[in-house]
């Protein structure tokens, strides 16, 4: 690797790690058991295991993410939409930070581009040129890009549940309108990074180690094809300002399967090589 680009590297890991960093540090943001067969004779370990491969079977699919954080007594959320391509690895999220305690909107929503073991931000502030993209090399992401970006990769999201070992049905339910499965457990993340997707595998396995603990508690909405319609991870972050680890709710919404996605991935050109400000 040569210095230019170990530079590039360092420099995009510090820049997502201050996305997420804008909301912590406390810069005016707002308030805002056991496997069990489910009532179709499924095991519900093995159920939710597959997830991630019935949602390559859809193709794609629009989004909606949020990301809650609780800190020093204030409660942050950050929220995205797009769209993901389950089959290229590849997506687009328009993210939408908190408002200020005077309700105005502290930055512009910010643009992500979603590749396998790459993050790209666009309107990403701290003296970015507008026009620029930052790219992330979100396998040197201590928590995976899980957490730093403001929201989880939906296929990393699910991808995650492939390290389940406990799962129990709760019951039947309805997400937006759709009859699902809804399934609680807990999942290991450094068995997820080892059946994961080679997209996924270093990003995993570095939230394994990075995570205060590799333990993520789980809910999962399955439709009758074994797709996600929803699930909720609860990760245990140290984002490096504080002893205590911070609580991190991320929720993914699927929907619309087959929806056309066309994403491209910035040139070289324009990707921002220059130095970041300080947030």
């Amino acid at each position: 690797m040569t210095e230019r680009q170990q530079h590039r590297r360092r420099q995009g890991a510090g820049v997502a790690a201050g996305l997420l960093c804008v909301c912590l540090a406390g810069s005016g943001c707002a308030e805002s058991g056991a496997a069990v067969d489910d009532s179709r004779g499924r095991d519900a370990v093995e159920e939710v295991q597959r997830a991630a491969d019935a949602l390559v079977g859809a193709r794609s699919s629009k989004a909606r993410t949020s990301m809650e954080m609780a800190t020093g007594g204030t409660r942050v959320t950050i929220r995205g939409e797009g769209v993901y391509d389950f089959r290229r690895r590849v997506g687009r999220l328009k993210v939408l930070l908190p408002q200020d305690p005077a309700g105005a909107i502290a930055h512009r929503p910010i643009m992500e581009l979603l590749a396998p073991g790459a993050l790209y931000m666009k309107n990403r502030g701290a003296g970015v040129p507008a026009d620029k993209w930052v790219r992330v090399d979100t396998r040197s992401l201590s928590d995976g890009n899980l957490v730093t970006g403001g929201a989880t990769d939906p296929f990393a999201a699910a991808e995650v549940l492939r390290g389940a070992r406990t799962a129990t049905y709760v019951g039947k339910n309805e997400v937006a309108g759709t009859p699902v499965r809804h399934y609680r457990g807990t999942a290991d993340l450094g068995a997820a990074a080892q059946d994961a997707s080679d997209g996924n595998k270093e990003a995993l396995a570095a939230a394994a180690k990075g995570f205060a603990t590799d333990q993520v508690p789980f809910d999962v909405y399955l439709d009758d094809a074994g797709r996600i319609r929803k699930v909720r991870h609860r990760f245990s972050f140290v984002n490096g300002q504080q002893s205590d680890a911070v609580a991190v709710a991320s929720t993914t919404l699927l929907y619309d399967f087959g929806a056309p996605v066309d994403v491209r991935l910035p040139d070289g050109d324009d990707i921002f090589a220059g130095k970041i400000a300080e947030e």
